[in-house]
């Protein structure tokens, strides 16, 4: 069973994701690394997730999924794959829907909890003590913040209702969460 994992900025969710996927097993698709890695590639999709890249602006939805699809098709619905980064707001959700069912591959999601608050504090914190340089503009941290909670809260609203979802609490240690994380991944495996 594929897991979708989600978790506003500073939440810990790629550090968390990798370990998930270490003890797990699970295949990994992270949305910006994949098409970071499939810019560098020689193909016409590649062509125009650069085109995108390059000029500063975001790679339009039906790529994004065009690139989900050609990077899981060929996976076997028994080999687990962990998404992060997907799907980030109703369109996405919809096609990721339609694609997770028509390649037969079931899936929950998992959601860590941390407040906004919260989130600003660790980013502000990663950005000092790492010298993260994605984590040091404040006026970019705040506007991805409202874009996870205008554009992701619902997508996560929805798998909740749903029943296909799973919160966890992200607070506390990197070692803390990641218990939590992996207990409640064990019980839907």
């Amino acid at each position: 069973m594929d897991l979708v994992l989600f978790g506003i900025q500073g939440s810990g969710k790629g550090t968390q994701a990798k370990r998930l996927v270490a003890e797990f097993s699970f295949h990994f698709f992270e949305a910006g690394g994949t098409l970071r890695a499939i810019a560098a590639e020689d193909s016409h999709l590649a062509s125009q997730v650069r085109s995108y890249i390059n000029a500063g602006h975001l790679v339009p939805h039906e790529i994004i999924m065009e690139v989900v699809r050609e990077k899981i098709v060929d996976i076997p619905p028994v080999d687990p794959i962990l998404f992060d980064g997907i799907p980030r707001d109703a369109n996405q959700k919809r096609d990721f829907d339609i694609m997770m069912t028509e390649l037969k591959r079931e899936f929950f999601c998992v959601n860590i909890l941390l407040t906004e608050e919260r989130a600003l504090e660790r980013i502000k914190r990663r950005a000092t003590e790492q010298s993260r340089v994605d984590d040091s503009d404040a006026v970019k941290i705040k506007r991805r913040i409202q874009i996870f909670m205008d554009e992701t809260t619902p997508v996560i609203e929805a798998y909740r209702k749903a029943g296909k979802l799973i919160d966890v609490d992200g607070e506390g240690t990197v070692d803390e969460v990641y218990s939590r994380l992996a207990a409640a991944v064990r019980k839907r495996l």
